[in-house]
């Protein structure tokens, strides 16, 4: 945050400000750089589970998705429950319950239970995301919010890599758990740091003795503080008829289920692809693997940074040049079939095709701090829609089609995002 603004406060009040924000966001942070390990790490056991029960790909993409379809609609859900309820009560709970449930995964024997369990989880999932962006937006003025939400999204991608390291550690340390290694020592690093985030996270100013910050742009505070007011008033249904009834957030809606499209569809089948198409195994090629995540984690960091910087908070434009590079590097990946070009070609991709770093921040935007984590929640919950789907679908279409049915089907998506950003980028919120 620049020092020459300070929010409403006098200079020893700033300087706390200053500290606790910075806290919030990194403590957030750290606990989600070890949360992925509780969700994706069923994409890194896929081949191991297909030997084991001696299934096809379709069957266990089928049972893959039931995390995305119970977690999409615990985002719907997660973000008004926590402002109702209390943000970090809900995150702690979704954390534990999360790691209990990867363990008893682990000791199942049927992928109809282990599917039933993998829902659950994908639900409790749901409960620490737009909670975690809802407690960030009440630390971090409009102006600094690009920044702040694409470093707690940045964390979120470099959990990506720290879940597929983790992962393949454990694969070797207990070759003959197989895959149920994946369910087990992964969770401890989740545990531990869920207790670090007990004893730091505060959801508020107020929380530490703090008044709210106040806006630089007074009509935008007014308004926050308006839609409290109204929300306080008409209930907890309230906001999402509101949202649902403003055309630009339905818009946003269809540009975060083909950004989960593409994100999932790489994070899921990729690992697969490379063992069966390139024939690479994650232990002896574990960068190979890492990069998809990596790449992804630089969008994070550096999207957010532009459109803040360069575009002065304009977030569209970053998302029309991100699609046409996404679609462009997915037609092109399939046809890659030596290693090294299909490494440096996936950390291209990787980075282009993630653009909810910037969803997040124009979430933030139209959300403002009374609705922040309702939208966030909203937008992730159409994220895993998408994410469903492809996990629901891509089995299949490459059992019937092959690999490069799928890389295509998610760069003409990305045409299609470009198109609905072009009308979005027109669009005025008309009701918040």
């Amino acid at each position: 945050m620049e020092t020459k603004k300070t929010y409403g406060y006098n200079s020893a009040d700033f300087k706390k400000f200053l500290k606790y924000a910075w806290l919030m966001l990194l403590s957030f942070g750290f606990t989600y750089l070890f949360f992925y390990n509780g969700r994706q790490n069923i994409n890194l056991v896929l081949p191991l589970m297909k030997q084991e029960f001696q299934s096809d790909l379709g069957t266990l993409g089928v049972v893959s998705s039931a995390l995305f379809w119970s977690y999409a609609f615990g985002q719907l859900v997660s973000g008004r429950l926590g402002s109702f309820f209390g943000y970090k009560k809900l995150m702690i709970f979704g954390v534990a319950a999360s790691a209990v449930l990867n363990v008893l995964i682990s000791f199942q024997q049927s992928l109809v239970v282990i599917a039933i369990l993998w829902g659950l989880n994908g639900f409790f999932q749901a409960m620490v995301w737009s909670n975690g962006v809802g407690v960030i937006n009440k630390w971090w003025p409009k102006e600094k919010r690009g920044f702040a939400s694409g470093l707690a999204t940045a964390f979120s991608g470099v959990a990506q890599a720290v879940t597929y390291l983790t992962v393949n550690w454990c694969l070797i340390l207990n070759p003959e758990w197989s895959w149920r290694a994946g369910f087990r020592f992964p969770i401890i690093p989740m545990v531990l740091i869920l207790i670090v985030f007990i004893l730091f996270f505060k959801e508020k100013p107020e929380d530490v003795g703090l008044k709210p910050f106040e806006e630089p742009d007074k009509e935008l505070a007014s308004n926050d503080a308006a839609l409290e007011a109204e929300i306080a008033k008409k209930g907890f249904l309230y906001p999402y008829k509101l949202l649902f009834s403003e055309p630009k957030v339905i818009l946003f809606c269809l540009i975060s289920a083909i950004a989960g499209i593409g994100r999932y569809g790489l994070l899921t089948w990729i690992p697969t692809y490379f063992t069966e198409e390139l024939g690479l195994t994650l232990k002896d090629d574990m960068f190979t693997y890492i990069v998809l995540p990596l790449g992804q984690a630089c969008a994070m960091f550096v999207f957010p940074f532009i459109t803040d910087k360069i575009f002065k908070g304009k977030r569209e434009p970053m998302l029309i040049l991100a699609s046409i590079v996404a679609f462009l590097g997915m037609i092109c990946f399939p046809f890659f079939k030596t290693q090294i070009p299909a490494t440096i070609m996936l950390f291209v991709v990787g980075v282009f095709s993630m653009v909810t770093g910037v969803i997040w921040a124009i979430a933030g935007d139209m959300g403002g701090k009374a609705l922040s984590s309702t939208v966030v929640g909203v937008l992730d919950w159409a994220v895993y829609m998408g994410a469903a789907i492809q996990a629901s679908v891509f089995g299949f279409v490459k059992d019937s089609f092959g690999w490069p049915a799928i890389f295509i089907t998610i760069g003409c998506l990305y045409i299609i995002l470009l198109v609905l950003t072009l009308f979005a980028r027109k669009m005025k919120m008309k009701k918040l």
